[in-house]
């Protein structure tokens, strides 16, 4: 299928389907056509059911629906009556969308031919590796203790298990590598969208109120993969931060949604909280 007719590359991400308020924004989600795509950037929700709910009701409203996954996507809750853990909670979640029709980041990489085109819309799975640290930490360990001491620890640390890998920087390096091979496949001619829960490069991380959480935000591996992938933009979310950056020409997007008390407090959300990602918006 292709993004013909008119359709339009829609993305939102972070959307916390447990919060009541979030569940109402995804209930009126809707297209402006019936060729628009619409990119999943992670964080749908923690219990696999509400997960499973949610992208398949949009995937019945969007002629495509493209999902990275998110941290919060890869918990494993204690509410959850699936307990799979690391490489077998995401294997879950991705034969779960197969089955809805809903693209992953292990399967070929849809070609958008809408305005805007030819570009491969490559949805990613690449974690973080605590590469992302304040200055003058120069290790894990004392970037992680740093941040045990300023009482700023995500909660990856007691849900997110990375098994059978030992670690979530290991299994990150794991997904690094594939993905980069992957990557490296695609047609030289073809410029890219690359859609990432986490931020790619560092830049996005540094307006974080607590600079510590950006340890648990991306990895310094794909600081140049926007150039050397010939990305068109890079969507991404869980920063909760809404807005446009531009690196070595590149537009970087973050289109989360976020959680109840950030938006409200902020007034920052719209009646329609869909990002247009292509055709580009005119400024």
């Amino acid at each position: 299928m292709s993004g013909t007719h008119g359709g339009e590359l829609l993305a939102i991400s972070d959307l916390h389907v447990a919060y009541a308020e979030n569940r109402a924004i995804v209930e009126r989600l809707r297209p402006g056509s019936d060729d628009d795509w619409l990119i999943v950037a992670g964080d749908v929700g923690e219990v696999f059911s509400e997960i499973e709910e949610v992208l398949g009701l949009l995937s019945e409203r969007f002629a495509k629906v493209i999902w990275s996954p998110g941290n919060h996507e890869l918990w494993t809750h204690p509410k959850d009556p699936l307990e799979a853990r690391g490489v077998a909670r995401y294997d879950a979640l991705v034969e779960m969308c197969r089955a809805k029709g809903v693209v992953t980041p292990e399967d070929p990489y849809p070609l958008w031919e809408g305005v805007g085109g030819p570009l491969v819309i490559a949805p990613l799975f690449l974690l973080y590796d605590y590469t992302f640290r304040l200055d003058g930490l120069t290790t894990k360990d004392a970037a992680l203790a740093h941040a045990h001491e300023a009482g700023v620890v995500c909660t990856d640390e007691h849900f997110l298990h990375p098994d059978p890998y030992p670690t979530r920087d290991a299994w990150c390096r794991a997904r690094v590598a594939e993905t980069e091979a992957r990557l490296a496949a695609v047609d030289p001619e073809l410029r890219t969208v690359l859609i990432n829960h986490w931020p790619m490069t560092r830049l996005p991380t540094r307006v974080l109120r607590y600079p510590d959480f950006a340890l648990w935000c991306g990895t310094e591996l794909t600081a140049d993969w926007h150039v050397r992938f010939r990305a068109e933009t890079v969507v991404y979310g869980h920063l909760h931060i809404p807005r446009t950056t531009v690196e070595d020409g590149v537009k970087f997007q973050e289109v989360s949604v976020g959680y109840p008390r950030e938006w409200k407090a902020h007034g920052r959300l719209p009646e329609d909280p869909l990002r247009r990602i292509l055709p580009v918006p005119v400024a």
